[in-house]
């Protein structure tokens, strides 16, 4: 966060300028004033900046990268080396540097960037607005409202920038928490290049018209739990968890299920670094180190689905990142590719054989309904969606006439006389 903390100034300066002119449009400022509102709270709990002292480790590590980063011979594979081993790049500081050069883009400020009021005319403004007000909690706490409000602006402006540039992408909720992660490392500028980086390589299947191809992709779970731990795989499978739990992790990188500011950056120092699916092994990897948390919620999919969806605070993602990588070694997407294949098929054909009972059973009550309209004479029963209505009527006026006929009365006597 030390990178975030000298934009400060700067930001603020930028704030209040903008107050004074007013160029925040009262549409905005009444959508400020209601981010505390329990519609669009966040319901995540509150992501922690705890300052840490760097272990002796640690500060040898950030002296091995800021050597390398004087180092004209320094290569991207120098910063994957970094990125992946232990501890990642240490600090904001380094990542501040390190990250533009792991993904080769250039950090130089070189095009205006728009209002936000010039981009509010977009399709997707409301839905971004929406969701970066939802976010309040992802930022560092404390910081002064003004200073918030502006970092909230510079959020939704780099989205809209993104899915303008690139009109086939579509934006999707959870986008915003990658945004934000790099917004606050790396600044506006280089977090642009980044997510228009990562926006056409590892997220472009996120942002598909539909969820078909991410849907797909999350069975790559499963295929490599049968390879790495068919125990835990057939008890998922005996309860239907399914893949739902995992999907905000594949989405976001994590970084709207961790409660730890270090864990993400941790992550996304591995994720950049790796290759697209890796996300994919983490997850696995993940669950593999709760696995007797598993077995013991028992074979029910709500309490194990409720168990995996909240990540504690105290896994040691060193462990996790290290596993992660071992199994993309010995067992690569494409050594998966016909295991997914075939369980994507095994689903579709329940899935018919489902629609299928479901059909039959509407036939059935179907022809039922047709047998009892035979037995009516063709007056009684009334066509559409009203015939029960009617013929429920019929018989309830009949029974109305037996009666006061039995009694000897008009059925309608009094009625008539009023």
């Amino acid at each position: 966060m030390e990178h975030f903390e000298d934009e400060i100034s700067s930001v603020e300066e930028e704030t209040t300028s903008l107050f004074n002119n007013g160029s925040f449009s009262e549409k905005r400022s009444d959508e400020f004033n209601n981010d505390l509102d329990e519609d669009v709270e966040d319901t995540r709990s509150e992501l922690k900046f705890d300052r840490e002292l760097e272990t002796e480790e640690e500060t040898d590590k950030r002296l091995l990268i800021e050597t390398a980063l004087s180092n004209a011979l320094s290569t991207v594979k120098t910063w994957q080396n970094f990125a992946i081993s232990p501890y990642g790049l240490v600090a904001d500081d380094l990542r501040c540097k390190v990250w533009p050069l792991l993904l080769e883009v250039d950090p130089t400020p070189n095009e205006v960037i728009p209002s936000l009021e010039e981009l509010s005319s977009h399709s997707e403004y409301q839905q971004v607005v929406l969701d970066v007000n939802r976010s309040l909690k992802r930022f560092p706490p404390g910081i002064p409202y003004k200073q918030r409000l502006a970092l909230q602006d510079q959020l939704t402006v780099l989205i809209l920038r993104v899915i303008i540039k690139y009109p086939h992408l579509r934006y999707y909720q959870g986008y915003h928490d990658v945004a934000i992660t790099f917004l606050l490392v790396v600044g506006e500028v280089v977090a642009f290049r980044i997510m228009e980086k990562l926006s056409t390589t590892h997220l472009r299947e996120c942002m598909e018209p539909t969820m078909e191809k991410t849907s797909y992709r999350l069975n790559y779970i499963y295929a490599l739990l049968s390879k790495v731990d068919i125990d835990l795989c057939n008890f998922l499978d005996s309860a239907s968890v399914g893949t739902m739990f995992a999907l905000p992790w594949y989405l976001t990188w994590f970084g709207h299920s961790l409660n730890q500011y270090k864990d993400v950056v941790r992550l996304y120092d591995f994720f950049l670094a790796s290759p697209q699916d890796m996300s994919l092994y983490v997850a696995t990897s993940l669950v593999i180190s709760r696995r007797q948390e598993v077995f013991t919620e028992g074979c029910d999919m709500a309490s194990v689905h409720c168990l995996l969806s909240q990540i504690p605070d105290n896994l040691n993602f060193e462990i996790i990142l290290e596993k992660a990588s071992e199994y993309y070694r010995k067992f690569p997407p494409e050594k998966l590719e016909q295991i997914v294949k075939k369980r994507v098929q095994k689903e579709l054909d329940q899935r018919k054989r489902d629609e299928q009972i479901m059909r039959r059973r509407l036939n059935r009550n179907k022809s039922l309904w047709h047998k009892m309209n035979r037995n009516f004479p063709a007056w009684l029963v009334f066509k559409g969606k009203y015939g029960l209505l009617f013929a429920a009527a019929t018989v309830l006026i009949g029974y109305i006439y037996y009666l006061k006929f039995s009694e000897g009365r008009h059925p309608f006597k009094s009625i008539f006389n009023t």
